[in-house]
């Protein structure tokens, strides 16, 4: 159960999400090791201030993708700067739709540049995107040297998929990992996504989907 906890984005991305909510994620993910939170920007600087020693995600770009490249390097430069060491950014879906893969590339290039070594999720929002596209972006998520590729926000029309997932592991690279997003509620499904070949997974329900199987709440 630990290990399964390990592999957890402990996420709150709602627009009205309070301080106390996310207070109580950030007790949560410490107390059970999980491997991230992944929370809003403006609650970055208090979270890093308020608890000593939590990996701290948030998301750029989010959750349509079609902000300016400028806009998303120094969205992702001030989240470092107030404590993050993760970052979910999402692509210009409208580029990889005009199928001009090479400036989404690019785009991703230039936020991997601009963090350096912070973790780098490329969300490409696989309810949008033909089978041909996604191809496109684990090629380009590769090339790009970002750190996983992540299927999707939470906020699109639907969520991950093992289908998916299955389609991203062929055509990464070795160095990019996969992290699944939206929809996932079971404990089997996590495992079924992790056996498919995911590093880390996104949701809101981590401790009723893992602590119900305990008999814990």
């Amino acid at each position: 159960m630990q290990n399964l906890f390990a592999y957890v984005d402990h996420t709150a991305l709602k627009p009205y999400t309070t301080w106390d909510e996310i207070k109580k994620l950030c007790q949560e993910a410490m107390e059970y090791g999980m491997a991230s939170v992944c929370i809003p920007g403006c609650y970055v600087k208090r979270a890093h201030e308020t608890f000593e020693g939590l990996n701290i995600c948030t998301v750029i770009g989010f959750p349509l993708g079609y902000n300016s490249t400028e806009s998303k390097i120094e969205e992702a430069l001030q989240a470092v700067r107030d404590g993050a060491c993760e970052i979910d950014m999402v692509i210009n879906i409208c580029n990889v739709k005009n199928k001009e893969y090479d400036k989404a590339e690019a785009e991703i290039a230039r936020v991997k540049e601009a963090v350096k070594d912070n973790i780098l999720k490329v969300i490409i929002e696989t309810c949008y995107l033909e089978e041909e596209e996604k191809i496109a972006m684990c090629k380009a998520v590769t090339n790009a040297g970002a750190d996983y590729i992540k299927t999707s926000t939470g906020f699109g029309t639907a969520g991950a998929s093992l289908a998916d997932v299955r389609l991203m592991k062929e055509n990464i690279g070795e160095n990019v990992k996969i992290k699944a997003a939206g929809g996932i509620k079971t404990k089997e499904e996590m495992e079924d996504y992790i056996r498919a070949g995911c590093s880390r997974i996104g949701t809101s329900s981590a401790i009723s989907m893992l602590l119900s199987h305990t008999g814990k709440s």
